[in-house]
């Protein structure tokens, strides 16, 4: 495990009764997890499962069973629970996993056909597929993590744990954290939540903080219970933790209400999607360590970070050791730590470069600055080049609006769907938010038009991504007679039309 292993087990040696998972309910001690994940992965092998899916909510049965998978060399499906059956079984399917690994053995009977295998895990069962076919992979793969598709289709990104680990020692080599209490707060299955969380904090011989989801506030891929993740993050005192940005404007609302971060937390990284500048001043202000970062799963997730005396809002940090950022025709490209490609795409295996269709740019300290997506450019008809997720972020630095979704191609000005946070925030409000917005925007990039979103754009429903970012062309096609009754005529402010 690249040194992992072996720092486990000089823990386990060293300090025996050591606690390197807590959840409040449960502790795994140094000298248990090793002994459990030799026995996994023993048992794993001897199983002749060489291909496994891990289908599971967090908890330290998780963690065991993705070290033992690391142990053990097999090639490991983490997939996100709150996939749809239909997505499940196509990753299972695209990926030729042979058995399934999983706290929800009901769900199983409607996706695949399975039988079951007498395992030694009290959250976990153990399922082989039924005449399961068995498809090629990149050499060296051994984890495949799913991303959501541009169509809702998931896509393998297929990773070694050289890849995997190499990110983890650069944040260990960077961070000023000694021995990280780390709360997970997202899924395990997003590989952000999965190095940072796990391989980072154990590397630095720290301890993984592991409530259940249901204690943390954080469920599916969107639903949020603020109240639960701050009594979480003051229960359990960590000094680190992972947030997406929708996360990070629900703590600075809490912020502006009155609540305080605990004197432990020492560093908050985000990351997932773009971060209004004007959202990390406002949560340093209020005292929490907030440290914008940069990365793709087909680069083993973080690539660039903003460290402690070097924050600069608005851009994602300097490249870590372990990545090679540098721009072409102002798109960003990675080097140096690229996946191993595509499980439906076998002609681009073994790539030497990721071409992020991010475009950015540095600044004269070497800090890169993410202005948007290249495909999601808008181009008006006067010719102006607009990108959405500028004005997106500045409408959504206010932490009383949820969403935005920007438009404009091929139009005269530039409108938006947007959903408020509060269902009882008013148009005047909403209009109020558009405006000072617009204070800050040229003239051809701001808000002419709006329509507010009586329903908040979901994962469930199909139009946004599991991690928060919304599906411009899906949205576009679902609310068009909507878009372009905001072309009607020259007025401007809101529309209310309800589909």
């Amino acid at each position: 495990m690249n040194g992992l292993w072996s720092s486990l087990q000089g823990r386990a040696q060293a300090t025996p009764d050591e606690p390197l998972i807590e959840t409040g309910e449960r502790t795994v001690t140094a000298a248990e997890l090793v002994k459990s994940v030799a026995a996994l992965a023993s048992f794993l092998r001897a199983s002749g499962i060489d291909r496994l899916a891990l289908v599971a909510r967090n908890s330290p049965d998780w963690v065991i069973a993705d070290l033992a998978c690391q142990q053990a060399g097999i090639c490991e499906l983490t997939l996100p629970d709150y996939f749809s059956d239909s997505q499940l079984q196509f990753s299972i399917d695209r990926a030729g996993a042979q058995a399934i690994l999983t706290d929800d053995a009901a769900r199983l009977q409607g996706i695949v056909e399975t039988q079951p295998i007498h395992i030694d895990m009290e959250g976990l069962s153990l399922h082989r597929i039924v005449g399961q076919q068995r498809e090629p992979v990149p050499d060296n793969t051994q984890k495949i993590t799913f991303t959501s598709g541009s169509t809702g289709e998931p896509r393998g990104v297929c990773l070694s744990s050289e890849q995997q680990f190499n990110v983890a020692r650069s944040l260990v080599g960077v961070s000023p954290v000694k021995s990280p209490r780390h709360l997970c707060l997202l899924p395990l299955s997003t590989l952000l939540e999965n190095i940072g969380g796990v391989y980072y904090p154990l590397l630095a011989e720290g301890t993984v903080v592991l409530p259940p989801s249901h204690q943390t506030g954080f469920s599916g891929s969107s639903s949020l219970d603020i109240l639960k993740m701050l009594h979480a993050i003051d229960l359990h005192q960590p000094t680190s933790f992972i947030l997406i940005p929708q996360m990070l404007v629900a703590l600075v609302a809490a912020l502006s209400e009155g609540w305080r971060v605990p004197d432990s937390v020492e560093f908050v990284a985000v990351g997932g999607g773009r971060v209004a500048p004007d959202m990390v001043s406002q949560a340093r202000a209020y005292g929490l360590p907030v440290f914008e970062g940069y990365g793709l799963s087909e680069t083993g997730s973080v690539a660039c970070l903003n460290m402690p005396g070097h924050v600069v809002p608005g851009s994602v940090g300097r490249p870590l050791p372990h990545a090679r950022v540098s721009l072409e025709h102002g798109e960003v490209t990675i080097r140096g730590n690229t996946f191993l490609g595509y499980l439906d795409d076998p002609a681009g295996w073994y790539p030497d470069v990721v071409r992020t269709g991010d475009l950015g740019h540095f600044d004269e300290n070497g800090n890169l600055h993410i202005s948007g997506r290249r495909k999601n450019v808008l181009i008006s008809d006067f010719g102006r080049n607009i990108s959405p997720e500028w004005v997106e972020s500045l409408l959504l630095s206010d932490h009383r609006l949820s969403q935005c979704v920007v438009f404009g191609d091929a139009r005269p000005w530039c409108t938006a769907l947007i959903a408020p946070a509060d269902p009882d925030f008013s148009d005047r409000d909403i209009q109020a938010c558009v405006d000072r917005a617009n204070q800050q925007l040229p003239d051809y990039a701001r808000i002419q038009r709006w329509h507010r979103l009586v329903q908040p754009l979901s994962f469930d429903g199909g139009l946004m991504t599991s991690n928060g970012r919304p599906r411009r062309k899906l949205i576009e096609k679902h609310y068009t007679h909507i878009i372009d009754s905001l072309y009607c005529d020259s007025s401007t402010g809101a529309r209310h039309d309800v589909l």
